[in-house]
């Protein structure tokens, strides 16, 4: 296309990596082909250049002391967005058409989360109340609107329900307890009372 700009260079990598210690060599790598690719492609920035899946991987095969010393890339500048791609060569490479997805931040996931318990105002709420507001307007206008009496009825059968619950509640437990026996009545008591034996008679 008119936009991109396509180069295959084999970028030397051995004379900066053995600047830096042994255990920064594949870091420093990287770094080195990124300013290669800055300065060979005229873009702005560092941030603007992303090094591939493939290309990064066959840098860190070897670990982070053993880099490769040179790499034979492929290089696509998209000259409108001042941005490039290196891949390895051979590779397939594109600019990704991706739309900005807005994520939400740790502060919109905690308002939404703790907002009804500490009272803390969400700015996307007011927009779902304006387009509730609109349905409601269009639902006036075709006359399927909800009264306010339909509202306020199923509210009154919700309490009904509520009462009736709590009622059948405390019956079904006067129900589980367990009966106590019942005291005898006195007449009984009366009867069963031992009458004094008589005594023997005695022998003379």
């Amino acid at each position: 296309m008119a936009n991109e700009l396509k180069r295959t260079y084999n970028i030397p990598l051995r004379k900066e990596f053995m600047k830096v210690p042994r255990h920064k060599r594949s870091k420093k790598a990287v770094k080195a082909l990124k300013q290669f690719v800055q300065r060979h492609m005229k873009i702005d920035s560092m941030d603007n250049i992303k090094v591939g899946k493939f290309l990064n991987e066959h840098i860190w095969k070897h670990g982070i002391k053993n880099p490769p010393h040179h790499v034979k890339v492929d290089i696509i500048k998209d000259i409108k967005n001042n941005k490039a791609i290196v891949e390895l060569f051979g590779k397939e490479i594109k600019f990704a058409d991706k739309k900005e997805e807005v994520k939400e931040g740790m502060a919109d996931r905690v308002k939404g989360k703790l907002g009804e318990k500490f009272g803390i105002k969400d700015t996307k709420k007011p927009k779902k109340k304006e387009a509730k507001e609109e349905d409601d307007v269009l639902a006036e206008l075709k006359g399927n609107k909800k009264t306010e009496k339909a509202t306020e009825k199923k509210k009154e059968t919700k309490t009904e329900e509520k009462t009736e619950k709590k009622e059948e509640v405390k019956e079904t437990k006067k129900e589980e307890l367990p009966k106590t026996q019942d005291k005898k009545p006195e007449q009984e008591v009366a009867e069963k009372t031992v009458e004094p034996k008589q005594d023997a008679p005695k022998k003379e």
